[in-house]
């Protein structure tokens, strides 16, 4: 790899951890659920990004399905939380 390359895979992976981190603090401290729910389903992103990342740099593919997985539980989880913030549960 590259040093230029290698240069900007840490830079990313250290941008996406003080994302991270302040996501974290609104789920903490948000206002309301929405906004909890929101910054929940940024850290499960930043989490699929920094997988990808880091499958780039040892440039294995078995990364990127893990990165698929996380979309995957990501997208499920986000559905539950909306139902159950609209209706108050969330099977039926």
């Amino acid at each position: 790899m590259s040093p230029l390359l290698s240069y900007a895979v840490t830079t990313t992976l250290i941008l996406y951890g003080v994302a991270i981190l302040l996501a974290l603090w609104r789920v903490l401290r948000g206002p309301s659920a929405q906004d909890r729910v929101l910054a929940l389903d940024l850290i499960y992103l930043l989490g699929m990004l920094i997988i990808l990342v880091i499958g780039l740099r040892y440039g294995s593919s078995m990364y990127f399905e893990a990165a698929l997985l996380i979309a995957l539980f990501s997208f499920v989880s986000s559905a539950a939380m909306a139902k159950f913030l609209l209706r108050g549960e969330v099977i039926e």
